[in-house]
């Protein structure tokens, strides 16, 4: 079983970013079911998302010499979802684009951040001993992953070749969505098994969603759970969420694809950013090891120079004291969870930008959005 030709067309335009305005939020917004996907199933009990009392202030967002207020953020940024959560309570909700409370919106690589903190998780518990242990302890990839640790497979400083052009059809990433749509078991660990080295573990590093996806195939030797059960029973089914999550697989039954692919509503991203804020505890009670975010949402050093990236969170790149010690999870196509412990600020941005990219210059600056919201609720 595989994908059909028609599917396989529309996510090669999605990819390419040929999609009209329309088109993107279609993709966006759909049932994710072009690959078989599981489901992430949440608890019984609703976590209620209090409001807070004070009016959202208005904004004044400061980016390439000019000024822009929110309403230019949500119009150009083409948003369909914000929630701003300032002190544990909703400062702004806001939908578009057709986009409701119960819209199941695609991830993209802010899936990434989830299945890294589910590695903080196994730690705590004891199924991962170290972050320092070879990828090969616990997942069965070959080739250069040989003497790459899981530390730098989160970092993604393994050293490992590889091109993220998400519009090259010619791309390591593309190619890798080729292999996906055959719906094989075990095709992503044996496509990633044959990447060439590049580099030393842990001299540079290289963005690679591949190595996202082994993850998966760690995760899954570490703990012997499916990663989207894994992900239900310690965090999903406890934190309060108000809908299951979908996440894709490599074949029916089979691993998570866990660098992209969650599907989830605006309400229980925000959530899952709330956690994070919280140091990774549900009700007093942590379930990552101590300091785990302030690992994970640190920038670290390679070939002499600080790397934007931590545990598969991105570290924002502006200059702005407001953003300093923050971090976030970014995903193609305009999505974001922006956590700032100093001002107990999460922001959740659900977009449905014209082009694949994470960082494009149509639109207006996002850490800037960020640093102005913190500003304006301080």
């Amino acid at each position: 079983m595989s994908m059909t030709a028609a599917d396989r067309a529309a996510l090669r335009r999605y990819y390419d970013g040929q999609l009209r305005p329309q088109e993107v939020v279609a993709a966006m917004s759909g049932p994710g079911t072009m690959f078989p996907v599981k489901t992430v199933r949440r608890g019984d009990q609703v976590r209620p998302l209090p409001a807070r009392e004070q009016p959202f202030p208005a904004i004044a967002i400061r980016d390439r010499d000019r000024t822009f207020d929110l309403y230019d953020y949500l119009s150009v940024n083409r948003v369909g979802g914000l929630l701003v959560m300032k002190d544990g309570k909703v400062a702004l909700e806001a939908y578009d684009l057709g986009v409701a409370p119960d819209t199941q919106w695609w991830s993209c690589s802010l899936a990434k951040s989830f299945a890294s903190t589910l590695v903080g998780v196994a730690l705590a518990e004891g199924h991962i001993a170290s972050l320092d242990e070879p990828v090969t302890r616990y997942a069965a990839v070959a080739g250069p992953y040989a003497e790459v640790s899981i530390r730098q497979l989160l970092r993604m400083a393994s050293g490992v070749g590889w091109s993220e052009e998400y519009t090259n059809p010619a791309s390591d990433r593309r190619q890798l969505l080729e292999r996906q749509f055959e719906w094989r078991a075990g095709a992503i660990v044996e496509h990633m098994s044959g990447r060439s080295r590049a580099a030393a573990p842990g001299s540079v590093w290289n963005y690679n969603t591949g190595e996202s996806y082994l993850v998966s195939a760690v995760m899954e030797g570490a703990t012997g759970m499916n990663l989207g059960d894994y992900l239900s029973s310690r965090i999903w089914s406890r934190l309060g969420m108000e809908q299951d999550a979908t996440w894709w697989q490599e074949s029916p039954g089979g691993m998570v694809v866990s660098g992209s692919g969650m599907t989830a509503t605006l309400r229980d991203y925000a959530r899952f950013g709330q956690f994070a804020l919280d140091g990774g505890r549900i009700d007093g009670t942590p379930i990552v090891p101590e300091g785990w975010f302030a690992e994970a949402g640190a920038p670290y050093m390679a070939a002499g120079k600080s790397v934007p990236y931590g545990y598969m969170w991105w570290i924002p790149v502006l200059a702005d004291p407001e953003l300093e010690g923050t971090f976030q999870a970014e995903g193609i196509f305009g999505q974001f969870i922006h956590v700032n412990p100093r001002e107990r600020l999460v922001v959740v941005v659900l977009s449905a930008r014209s082009k694949p990219s994470m960082r494009s210059r149509l639109e207006i600056d996002d850490d800037a959005f960020f640093a102005a919201v913190s500003r304006a609720l301080r």
